[in-house]
């Protein structure tokens, strides 16, 4: 990625920075670079475990809610801690690298031991998938929220944190790509089986989590943290030593935040949770392991495509517009879905495509709480960058514990039975669960950004009061 100069760069709605910080393009790969290890690691988990636990494991679908139930109620309690944690840390390493650099071997390590057949049976069985599962997520949030965190302590101006935003985003494309490309492929390889296997599922995850330690370790490195003795000032270090109820009581004062947190909840509920149910339908209603490949394929490269263009398209609308462009047509690539999908697989395509496309709007989540943590300084005078990032996390995985707890369910009301041809009634509601609850969650994610007031020019003036305020 080229130096991307934002001197005087006018905003949409007539505002201008006076930053002349540019965009490092070895903070671009390397930011870049730890994303694709994030999504490397959370690959499996995220598209793949509900259907290991119901074909493989053999988890009835009140078992598989009760699992995710338990670990978005302890993720409830544990991103956050995390979060405050992470904004009390200082090493010689900085406040977050130092996760990134002893974290990912345990997230490896923890990963594949949720990808693991245990020769137990009953409740042990379900107990043994919790604590793997737990685990996995646990060591999650610490990357995760280390990782989100870290980019606005390696930049300042709001428009570079964008851009490194969509270096993410583009890390993300890249990887999901490969993966929807190669991962169905290599678990049936391994699996040496024309469906997947419990030896399929463990050999792909192994080789997956392995590969993701090194480029973890690439992001720490490249991935200074330049400004962080400048943004943690003695004011903010006092201000670090409070509780974590006061600090949790002082964050939720932070409205923006709260906005962009609840809109990010309903979005990752149309792309996150809904990827991970995509493949029964495109198994069972569609009719073909194979096309898993093709459509996750299609729908990365377009979301590749769509963080391409967030650079420009933030500049000339503003992040606010340009995320609920993306949310309607998004929703417009479900409803086509639901409609045709299984009746013309071109027309599948192309309508995944419009949603992969879509999927980009991730990114943006990243810049709106690099800029409300901006206004939650400047509003309270506490700097919460973990805590920020440990409830975006947070988020994303309640969407998960959605799709967890009440999507499994919802297809097994509709008659869904692992592992056989469905009937007419369980491939309706399988096209139904799929594809349009996931309507209605884009339509709840849109209204909270009627109350997000941060455009570009407001950022900026924050900015530059913040500044006013480190020089008195």
């Amino acid at each position: 990625m080229s130096d991307v100069s934002i001197e005087n760069v006018n905003t949409p709605d007539g505002g201008a920075t006076n930053k002349k910080e540019k965009t490092s393009p070895s903070l671009a790969i390397g930011y870049g670079l730890g994303e694709a290890a994030n999504q490397m690691s959370w690959y499996m988990i995220n598209n793949y475990l509900t259907l290991f636990y119901t074909d493989v494991v053999g988890l009835a679908g009140t078992s598989i809610s009760l699992i995710m139930l338990i670990a978005r109620v302890w993720d409830a309690i544990n991103d956050p801690m995390m979060g405050s944690i992470a904004d009390k840390t200082n090493t010689r390493w900085g406040k977050f690298r130092p996760y990134l650099m002893f974290a990912p071997p345990f997230l490896a390590i923890f990963n594949i031991l949720t990808f693991t057949v245990f020769p137990v049976t009953g409740a042990l069985k379900v107990f043994l998938c919790l604590i793997c599962y737990i685990g996995a997520g646990m060591l999650y949030t610490i990357i995760g929220t280390a990782q989100g965190a870290l980019v606005n302590v390696i930049a300042i101006d709001s428009q570079v944190r964008m851009n490194l935003s969509t270096a993410r985003g583009i890390g993300s494309a890249i990887i999901s790509f490969v993966l929807s490309v190669v991962a169905m492929p290599m678990i049936l390889m391994f699996g040496n089986a024309e469906v997947a296997t419990a030896k399929g599922f463990f050999w792909t995850t192994v080789v997956l989590s392995a590969t993701s330690i090194p480029m973890f370790l690439a992001e720490a490195f490249l991935c200074k943290e330049k400004y962080t003795a400048k943004l943690h000032s003695t004011d903010a270090v006092k201000a670090e030593k409070k509780n974590f109820i006061t600090q949790l009581r002082e964050l939720i004062k932070n409205d923006q935040l709260t906005a962009i947190v609840i809109s990010t909840l309903f979005g990752s509920i149309c792309v996150t949770a809904r990827m991970s149910l995509l493949s029964y339908y495109l198994i069972y209603v569609v009719g073909s392991y194979q096309l898993i490949s093709v459509v996750f394929g299609v729908m990365t490269a377009a979301q590749f495509v769509g963080t391409l263009c967030i650079p420009t398209m933030t500049k000339l609308m503003g992040k606010k517009k340009y995320m609920l462009l993306l949310t309607w047509i998004m929703i417009g690539g479900f409803v086509l879905i639901y409609l045709f999908g299984a009746k013309s697989t071109p027309l599948l395509l192309v309508a995944s495509f419009i949603c992969g496309l879509t999927n980009s709007a991730g990114a943006l989540s990243y810049g709106f709480v690099s800029d409300s943590i901006e206004y939650g300084t400047w509003k309270t005078g506490q700097r919460q960058e973990g805590l920020a990032a440990s409830f975006l996390s947070l988020a994303v995985k309640c969407s998960q514990a959605v799709c967890g707890v009440f999507g499994i369910l919802l297809i097994t009301a509709f008659g869904y039975v692992a592992g056989v041809e469905q009937t007419e009634a369980a491939k309706n509601g399988i096209n139904f669960v799929v594809n349009i609850i996931p309507v209605f969650c884009g339509l709840l994610s849109i209204l909270p950004l009627h109350w997000y007031k941060l455009t570009e020019s407001r950022v900026a003036e924050i900015r530059a009061d913040l500044e006013k305020r480190e020089t008195i």
